[in-house]
């Protein structure tokens, strides 16, 4: 019989953490975010639970033959596309899709390259989860509204329980609060990098 796992609880052999674009290409914008240093802690207590890494990274030809072509009205600073500054189809060039050297990307964690928002969308994360016997999957980076919203819904629906670490993600501020405190609570969990720390409890420490 199922049960509902404890909403207050993370087991570390069945969680998986999803860095979401934390890239250098967009280094800036991260930096401004105030998100570095906890998405930086989150890492290391991921690391040190022995929690499965993934980073979820933007990968893209330079000749954008698998660009997007869907139609946007503005940019990603809400600046309308028009005629003098038009929607592109192919990656700025020099585009830098390695993570954050200070999150420390590794051999043993998983390097999930994607061409859509939705880090599930045409990549090997969901059978990745899977065959590892994952079924929580906590998420940081962004930005929130964008990628972040769109795997959490995507990972939602196929029933993973997804936690957003709201402090270790990334974006606008508004819309990064709008979704944290009024959109994804009505899904999924949405937890600090410090509570993360408190939910990790090992089988054994559950059932002592």
């Amino acid at each position: 019989m199922w049960t509902r796992p404890e909403p207050h609880v993370i087991d570390p052999t069945r969680t998986a953490l999803i860095v979401f674009d934390m890239l250098e290409c967009y280094r800036s914008e991260i930096e401004a975010s105030g998100a570095l240093p906890y998405a930086q802690e989150l890492v290391q207590v991921a690391r040190d639970n022995g929690i499965l890494i993934c980073f979820a990274r933007a990968d893209h030809r330079e000749d954008g033959a698998d660009f997007t072509r869907v139609v946007a009205d503005v940019d990603r600073r809400f600046e309308p596309w028009t005629d003098e500054h038009p929607q592109p189809t192919r990656p700025s060039a020099g585009s830098d899709y390695r993570s954050l050297a200070e999150l420390g990307q590794g051999p043993a964690d998983i390097d999930i390259r994607k061409h859509r928002w939705s880090a599930f969308h045409g990549t090997a994360l969901d059978l990745t989860l899977r065959v590892q016997g994952i079924d929580t999957v906590l998420i940081c980076g962004g930005s929130t509204h964008v990628g972040v919203a769109s795997t959490v819904y995507a990972g939602r629906d196929l029933d993973y329980q997804m936690i957003v670490v709201k402090d270790a993600c990334t974006g606008h501020r508004e819309q990064r609060d709008y979704f944290c405190d009024t959109i994804f609570p009505r899904m999924v969990r949405v937890r600090t990098v410090k509570e993360i720390g408190t939910m990790i409890q090992t089988p054994e420490r559950t059932t002592a």
